[in-house]
């Protein structure tokens, strides 16, 4: 017992009451969520138009189909988790059951929370766009985030449930359609930051020889910043994502009742940097 990792400050039978207050707020955020959206969208067409009206729209309805899915997906996974413990407690109470699966009732808290952080940090990052005070790429990073809190949710339900359970498919299949739309919040976003960037593109043809020359030294010398401030960027991320690991229990040792320990994550290629283009 005195071995046992303590992540969570609250005593083992508290935990079901944990598990049902986490899902409800993250339903709770999601529709708030929605809500927001819509009133971001209506803001945007009276404040903008052309082609940032036209960016911010469609920018805005690739998140509202997500947190839809979203929505369904966080559903799908209370009426999964009921079923599980219905199943699996036998002569127990639910928060019998609960303490006794501690570790994996831990894992669909941090997965619960962890997808309505992610949605509320989306709508964030959708606002700061619109009123152009925040950049495209915050939009993207919240995508990916929620591609991956929803991948720990499905993974954290799948640990208990039967194969043949119609909820699981059913979970499953929500996730798919989560990363399908967070893949479309991506397009969407880089699409209209390129649509923006063109519409402001550099005028460079009322400059003299000298002008250009000057112009073309100075950007080399950011360039060369940028590359050096890229390769700390992405060292600084690998420690963070070890940190991150760590905390999340990816290195502790098997859970109480016997499941394999996971996997570490594999090292990813954006660690790695890449080879620097050809300078004239």
């Amino acid at each position: 017992q005195e071995l046992r990792p303590k992540s969570l400050d609250i005593k083992q039978e508290e935990l079901g009451d944990m598990v049902e207050k986490e899902m409800a707020s993250t339903s709770e955020a999601i529709e708030d969520a929605v809500r927001r959206i819509e009133e971001m969208m209506s803001q945007a067409r009276n404040e903008s138009s052309g082609v940032k009206l036209e960016v911010n729209e469609r920018i805005l309805n690739s998140c509202t189909d997500l947190m839809k899915a979203i929505r369904l997906l966080v559903t799908t996974s209370t009426n999964l988790q009921k079923e599980i413990v219905e199943s699996g407690r036998g002569a127990a109470t639910t928060q019998e059951f609960y303490a006794k699966n501690s570790r994996w009732t831990e894992g669909l808290i941090s997965a619960s929370k962890a997808v309505g952080w992610g949605a509320t940090q989306l709508v964030e990052a959708a606002d700061r766009v619109v009123l152009h005070t925040g950049k495209y790429e915050e939009l993207i990073v919240c995508s990916h985030e929620i591609a991956a809190s929803t991948a720990q949710l499905v993974a954290a339900s799948k640990v208990k449930a039967e194969k043949s359970s119609r909820n699981l498919s059913r979970l499953q299949e929500c996730s798919r359609n989560v990363n399908e739309m967070a893949a479309n919040v991506v397009a969407s976003t880089k699409s209209g930051q390129e649509q923006i960037e063109e519409k402001d593109t550099m005028d460079f043809s009322g400059m003299s020889l000298i002008k250009l020359k000057k112009e073309e030294m100075e950007t080399q010398v950011k360039v060369l910043e940028l590359e050096k401030r890229l390769e700390s960027e992405r060292v600084r991320l690998g420690e963070l994502r070890k940190q991150h690991y760590a905390l999340a229990g990816v290195y502790d040792a098997a859970a109480e009742d016997g499941e394999a320990k996971p996997a570490p994550a594999p090292r990813r290629g954006i660690l790695k940097k890449p080879p620097l283009a050809q300078k004239p």
